[in-house]
């Protein structure tokens, strides 16, 4: 069940970090409400994901997806177009979540 929190944690986060984006520095108050409800649904999963994952995996996964998700969705949305190197960057931030998914011992599945 662990991992099925932190999918629920991850996309709170991202929904949260990307209302952020829209409510321009907390001035429009639907994206910020979005933002403040997105963030505690985040912590509140990844309070339970802590339960039986180890932090350090939990927190692996849940940064490397967040970033990717993030970068991708607002390179639609807010067309901020990652360069070549930030394409690099990511695509070794996933490498590095499989690899921590398949290979550690550390991870309980």
């Amino acid at each position: 069940m662990g991992y099925w929190y932190l999918a629920i944690a991850i996309g709170a986060e991202v929904i949260a970090t990307l209302a952020l984006k829209a409510s321009d520095g907390f001035s429009h108050s639907t994206s910020s409400a979005a933002c403040i409800i997105g963030y505690a649904v985040a912590f509140y999963f990844l309070s339970l994901v802590l339960k039986t994952v180890p932090v350090g995996i939990a927190y692996a996964i849940w940064a490397g997806m967040g970033i990717v998700l993030i970068a991708s969705i607002s390179a639609v949305m807010y067309k901020q177009i990652p360069d070549v190197a930030a394409v690099i960057g990511m695509l070794l931030i996933l490498a590095g979540v499989i690899v921590i998914n398949v290979f550690s011992k550390t991870v309980s599945h």
